[in-house]
């Protein structure tokens, strides 16, 4: 399962990285001039000076929602130069779900099912104080909601020494993407992957959190080491990166809902 996932989910898993070994390869040029949207018999498509765009597998790239298919032409549109896949991360989310979504779908669910048994928000550190405060401020809250709303319980670890969840967490997180679509699926595993929580990755694909809460949330570690030690610069790269994908995913939940 793990093989097909890394190939399945490449850039949700290592997307900056993967960005920076396609700047060092030789991008495609732009080879179109004109940009549209068309119909196919299952929804809507970009086409590139009339033909529709495909996958590296060359696979008929469709989406359900004339919106999606507008926002994944204007990717395509924005193009000067190289097509560059790290610059268009509604394309690649696009692209990885046409190609390996119903091929993967349980296991992509069964990934955020996973994530759910060992979640950033169960995990606080044992010291210092204020960052113990900081954690129990933002992370005790999304487990309060989370739990309030889905009637389950979260066991809240001190350290680093791996706990599992009690059974009824990730049973639970199953039952609510079982109905997901590939699209939905993909875009939740994404934002699981960006934020190291489940939790807040299906809170926010069931309308629980906002997407701003979801990234102050999944940053109070790393904006507190910010704060103590100075900014990183390639942290901050990498955390620009990782936003793309991640408003990438929120805008395909918002536009085709979670059975598409």
């Amino acid at each position: 399962m793990r093989e097909i996932l890394e190939d399945a989910q490449a850039h949700i898993e290592d997307g900056y990285g993967r960005a920076q070994k396609h700047q060092k390869q030789h991008l495609p040029k732009r080879f179109y001039k004109e940009v549209s949207v068309g119909t196919v018999e299952n929804g809507f498509c970009v086409l590139l000076d009339g033909r529709p765009i495909k996958t590296p597998g060359k696979m008929i790239v469709q989406v359900p929602s004339q919106r999606l298919a507008t926002l994944l032409g204007a990717e395509w549109a924005a193009v000067v130069g190289d097509i560059d896949p790290a610059k268009m991360p509604l394309t690649r989310l696009v692209n990885t779900t046409v190609e390996k979504g119903e091929e993967t779908l349980d296991a992509v669910k069964a990934e955020i099912v996973k994530f759910a048994g060992n979640d950033l928000l169960a995990y606080r550190a044992e010291g210092p104080q204020d960052l113990v405060d900081l954690q129990s401020k933002h992370w005790d809250a999304a487990l309060d909601a989370f739990s309030k709303r889905y009637d389950i319980s979260f066991k809240v670890i001190i350290g680093v020494m791996h706990q599992d969840q009690p059974a009824e967490v990730q049973s639970r997180i199953g039952e609510l993407v079982k109905p997901y679509g590939v699209l939905a699926a993909f875009s939740t595993m994404l934002i699981t992957s960006v934020t190291g929580s489940a939790v807040l990755a299906v809170g926010l694909s069931e309308g629980l959190f906002t997407p701003e809460q979801v990234l102050t949330d999944a940053y109070v570690d790393e904006d507190y080491q910010s704060k103590q030690w100075g900014e990183d610069g390639e942290a901050i790269r990498m955390r620009a990166f990782k936003k793309q994908d991640f408003d990438a995913a929120v805008k395909v939940l918002e536009l085709v809902g979670r059975e598409a």
